[in-house]
Formats: structure tokens, C-alpha cells, sequence
């Protein structure tokens, strides 16, 4: 009955991925409180979940959600409209879905429009089918997950924390544990480089940086070697000054060994090539390659669930200052102000100064609880996987914004969707099969909230 469902639907739900997908909704600054292409995208939200049966409310362009059912308790579904810029190198319009072969590309298919969607047509499927919903099921859609989650900080300043809540923004069969966040920057001066500029968000391993420096200030030979012997590209222009453009590979911070950071690389050459500099010196001192902060004393934080990670994600010279972000996602069992201490001491220096700008506790959940479990035994209903275990990850999802919320897919295990990449890609038989796991899940909360 579901998969007649899903077949009958299947130019509907495509239809109504590409309204999403057509929006650019990075958070921007022309319209409160994130921009007009968030207020625009969240409109297009509701009017989808209006038409699909559900109650709808706006809360002042924060958030909004679909409501369907009757009772005290909330079941909430917590998925994100807002997306990261596109950046360069697609093969298509990353705001218009494109179908080729057995995927849909598009920004956002994957994190998190298209499990916006395949939630949207499992309340659709129980709705249509004469479920009778023993609580309130809310499908809330934020606008500002990827820069901040103040859109779920809105939602329960103005309904509350729900009883039991999951955000289809991470892996099947789901998360039990979400790594805590330290952010911030380092500011540093430098007197070889003139400009610099690299990376798009801190949360993103920075995949191409641009760098003007002072002539002879390098062995450029030595330079060019360096990238030729590790098969990276780089462009070295000589002229008055020496431009330098360096290639890397994006990735999520929360697993920067997947990416290449063009910013951490540059600086590597620079060091081989004899760059006679402070800055150079500390970022081979303080990072050099190392993505886990070994090299400012954080091995003594890994745990035994997961290791801490760290990513340059931007770099900028304004006036005469450097500013480079710094994301690091530090192990599920410490606390904030232990891993701060070990990082701000290990950071700080006579060439630079680090500027602590957000800090966030790890979430933690016992894999046997109620809501773990049953969100577990519908993935396995669906898909037989018995094997595959809840995990805890390095990124973090609204799960941390509201309690009682874990995170509970949307990727599946072997895939990559390229999330936060170009050609961002989403298999359309994992779109079905995450609306079939979504109505079970949602079940099987509806009877242990």
C-alpha cells in the first residue's frame, strides 16, 4: 500500500522538491530575520503542508509547522530550508532540480529539502490512509539550522519543547550522541602576505583560497614542487607581487579528512618553500595538516565514542589583519569549558591571538530509550538492517535546540550526496525509502510518547 503510494505520487513529490530547491535561502540580511529567500521558501513550505492537509502556522519567518492530530503531546519532525551558498563547479542549476540517471541534483536535495519533503508525504500517506493519530504530529521547518538554529530557539521560546521530537538531517538508523562545537577565529598580521582571501563558511572545508604575496619572498620553485609532488593544483601568476590561487576539495567540518583544505595547503608550501614569516611558522606549528588538533594538545579529549576534529574554513586579510575561522567538534562525553581551556591555550601566541565566538555542549542519549528504539525498529522494518547501529557524529543538528530530539537520517549508510559540495545529489529510491521509514517512525513515537 505504501510503495502504490509513493508510485502514485512520485511527479508530486518531485514537483513540490523543486519549489524548495528553487530558492537560494542562505541566510542573508535583506529581510528579517534571515532574508527574503528564507521568508520566500518557508511561504512555498507551508503552502505544501496546506495543501497536503495539514494545519499550518508561521512564527514570524523563524519557522513554521504542520500540524496534524489531537492532544496534549507533540511529536515534532525538525528539517531546514536553509541551505549553504552554492559555490562554483556544478554541472547543472543548483536551483533548478535536475533528474539524470537515478539521482536528482540541486542544493539542499539532500541537507535538508528533500527530507522536508519525504516527511511532508509520510504525514500525507497517514493522513490519506485514516491513521488515527493518538497525538500531535508537527513537521517544523526552520530557516536558519546551518547558521545558527535561532529558528528552533524561536519555536520554543513560543510552543515549548516537543515530547519527542527527530530532524531527518544526518544518517540511518540514527544519531544517540552529537559532538560538542568550539568556534572562533585566530587574528594574526603577516608582512609577506599583502591579500588573502578563501572558504565561504567556517562549517565547510575551504576548497579554494587566493593569496597575493611579496616577490622573492619564497622560493617559488620549492613552492611549485610541493603541489606537484602531492598532485594538488595551484596557480602561480609572477608579476610585481606573486598571485597564487590553490585548489582544495570541500567537505563537512565534521569530517574534515573527507575534504582538502586549500588553506591548510597553501600555508604548508609556504613553510617548504622557506617563507620567512611568523604566521607561516605558527600555522605549521599550531595545524601544518593535522585535522584532529593533535598539535595544540587535544589528544588528551578523545573518548571512547569519537575523536575531536578541526577545520580552517575561512580566511580573509582586512587592513592589516588575517583572520582565519576555526571549527572544531570535540568528543561527546566533554564539556565545554575543559576543551575551550585546552584550545585557547594551545592557540594563543605572540603572532596571534584566538577570539572564542560560540561554544556548544554534546548531546547524549541512551541508545535504549523509548525514542531511540523506536525510531531504530522503523528503519529496520523498512530496510531488514539489524547490523547497523545508532552512531554519534562530529556535526550538529537541531537535535541540540530542542530536548528530547535526536537526529534520525536522512543519508543512508554508503552514500554521499556531496552535501555542502557542488552536484549536491540525492538517489530517488533513498527519497522513497526515507518516506517509508518516516511513516513508521512516526507511528511507532505516536504510541510511546
Amino acid at each position: 500500500m505504501i510503495k502504490n503510494f509513493i508510485e502514485v505520487n512520485k511527479e508530486a513529490i518531485l514537483r513540490d522538491l523543486g519549489i524548495l530547491v528553487s530558492h537560494d535561502s542562505v541566510y542573508a540580511e535583506d529581510a528579517e530575520p534571515f532574508g527574503k529567500e528564507n521568508r520566500a521558501v518557508l511561504d512555498d513550505a507551508l503552502l505544501l503542508m496546506k495543501e497536503n492537509g495539514l494545519r499550518v502556522k508561521n512564527l514570524d519567518y523563524y519557522c513554521g509547522y504542520g500540524e496534524v492530530g489531537e492532544g496534549d503531546k507533540v511529536i515534532g519532525i525538525l528539517a531546514h530550508l536553509d541551505i549553504v551558498p552554492a559555490g562554483d563547479g556544478w554541472d547543472s542549476d543548483p536551483f533548478l532540480l535536475t533528474a539524470k540517471d537515478d539521482k536528482v541534483y540541486g542544493r539542499g536535495v539532500s541537507d535538508d529539502k528533500g527530507a522536508v519533503i519525504a516527511s511532508l508525504y509520510a504525514l500525507k500517506y497517514l493522513i490519506e490512509s485514516g491513521y488515527k493519530f493518538k497525538n500531535r504530529v508537527r513537521l517544523i521547518t526552520g530557516c536558519n539550522e546551518e547558521t545558527g538554529s535561532r529558528c528552533i530557539a524561536h519555536y520554543v521560546k513560543e510552543e515549548g519543547d516537543c515530547d519527542m521530537a527527530f530532524t531527518p538531517d544526518a544518517n540511518f538508523p540514527g544519531i544517540f550522541a552529537e559532538k560538542g562545537m568550539c568556534g572562533g577565529y585566530i587574528i594574526a598580521k603577516s608582512d609577506k602576505i599583502i591579500a588573502i582571501e578563501g572558504g565561504t563558511v567556517s562549517n565547510v572545508v575551504c576548497k579554494e583560497v587566493h593569496a597575493t604575496v611579496k616577490k622573492d619572498s619564497f622560493d617559488i620553485e620549492a613552492f611549485k614542487a610541493y603541489f606537484k609532488e602531492n598532485d594538488l593544483e595551484v596557480n602561480v601568476l609572477e608579476a610585481d607581487d606573486i598571485d597564487i590561487t590553490v585548489y582544495g576539495k570541500a567537505a563537512h567540518a565534521s569530517m574534515p579528512e573527507l575534504g582538502i583544505n586549500a588553506i591548510q595547503h597553501l600555508f604548508k608550501g609556504f613553510y617548504v618553500a622557506k617563507m620567512q614569516d611568523p604566521l607561516v611558522d605558527y600555522m605549521h606549528e599550531k595545524f601544518d595538516l593535522d585535522v584532529h588538533g593533535s598539535l595544540i594538545g587535544c589528544d588528551v579529549l578523545k573518548d571512547e565514542y569519537t575523536d575531536l576534529t578541526l577545520n580552517l574554513g575561512v580566511i580573509k586579510k582586512v587592513a592589516d589583519e588575517i583572520r582565519i575561522s576555526v571549527d572544531i567538534r570535540f568528543p561527546v562525553t566533554r564539556k565545554t569549558k575543559e576543551v575551550s581551556s585546552i584550545v585557547v591555550s594551545g592557540l594563543l601566541s605572540d603572532v596571534a591571538q584566538f577570539a572564542c565566538s560560540s561554544l556548544v555542549e554534546p548531546l547524549f542519549f541512551d541508545k535504549e530509550s523509548p525514542m531511540c528504539k523506536a525510531l531504530r525498529n522503523a528503519y529496520i522494518k523498512v530496510m531488514g538492517d539489524e547490523k547497523t547501529q545508532m552512531e554519534a557524529i562530529g556535526g550538529g543538528t537541531y537535535a541540540k535546540a530542542m530536548k528530547n530530539c535526536v537526529a534520525f537520517g536522512c543519508e543512508f549508510l554508503g552514500e554521499d550526496n556531496h552535501i555542502h559540495d557542488a552536484n549536491e545529489s540525492l538517489k530517488l529510491e533513498s527519497l522513497y525509502k526515507q518516506i517509508e521509514i518516516y511513516i513508521e517512525a512516526i507511528k511507532n513515537l505516536d504510541e510511546v510518547v
